[in-house]
């Protein structure tokens, strides 16, 4: 089969597949979603002097949000 015969969305690579890493990836964040907004409570949190009242929801999308920008900007370093 020549190059020609293949089609563009062959392969690992293709942007619609479902793999099992993105199948997971996307169990995973439906998990962390429920988690979070199930947690809404109102909680104080000690940010090294002031201490701030907020809800335990927002906290842990925060941390979640910052965990990945981390973790995309660690990725992107390696990658170079």
């Amino acid at each position: 089969m020549s190059r020609r015969e293949t089609s563009s969305t062959d392969g690992p690579r293709a942007g619609g597949a479902l793999t099992p890493g993105r199948i997971a990836i996307a169990v995973l964040a439906v998990l962390l979603l429920v988690f979070i907004f199930e947690n809404t409570r109102q909680v104080r949190i000690r940010l090294l002097i002031p201490e701030v009242s907020m809800a335990l929801s927002v906290a842990l999308l925060v941390t979640a949000l910052l965990s990945a920008v981390c973790g995309y900007y660690a990725a992107a370093r390696r990658r170079k």
